[in-house]
């Protein structure tokens, strides 16, 4: 063997052995990151999952305006083979608080169903002050035969919506998308009503 392929090797071997070391300083900084984060989150008080205590109070929202109410009203226009409607038809907020509505559809065909909601608002100057966190407007319904559904809409009404606003109408159109959807075929000796 010559002196310079030995020479070759030993720096082969050297060099695999720090990428090794490395390899494995890698992987346990990798594994020390999570514990890290969690006690720099709890340190800094930011994104917090588990509370300390058994009863958090709850934070006071200080935006709501309690000087005035507006009225919304609720609409529900079905475009599909289903009934569709709110099951109030008005209630009464605070700018600034966070208020429920349900909004109810049945499935009056025999077959599955993708329907989707579409809403809109009167007056048009309220449209960029009605704030929706939940809807089911946000994603497709697939909704069974015969299926019934209650859905929620949680929205609060931006505090700088116009004062001269008083009534605001919320107005969904439930409508059918993709065409016809295939149901499961009825296992052999069942009866399909």
């Amino acid at each position: 063997m010559t002196p310079i392929s030995s020479r070759v090797r030993r720096l082969n071997r050297s060099t695999l052995g720090k990428l090794v070391v490395v390899a494995v300083m890698m992987f346990g900084f990798g594994y020390a990151l999570v514990p890290m984060y969690r006690q720099i989150c709890e340190v800094l008080g930011i994104n917090v999952l588990t509370q300390k205590g058994d009863f958090v109070e709850a934070p006071v929202n200080s935006q709501i305006d309690k000087t005035r109410k507006i009225v919304v009203e609720l609409d529900g226009n079905a475009q599909g083979p289903w009934r569709f409607r709110p099951t109030q038809r008005t209630i009464e907020v605070h700018p600034g608080e966070l208020a429920t509505v349900t909004y109810e559809v049945v499935n009056t065909q025999g077959r599955a169903v993708k329907a989707q909601a579409i809403p809109s608002y009167a007056p048009q100057a309220a449209t960029p002050h009605f704030m929706k966190v939940e809807c089911f407007c946000f994603r497709e319904q697939t909704l069974q035969a015969h299926e019934a559904r209650q859905m929620p809409v949680v929205f609060f009404i931006d505090p700088k919506l116009p004062r001269e606003v008083k009534n605001i109408t919320l107005s969904y159109t439930f409508f059918e998308i993709g065409g016809m959807t295939k149901t499961a075929a009825a296992p052999a000796g069942t009866v399909v009503k």
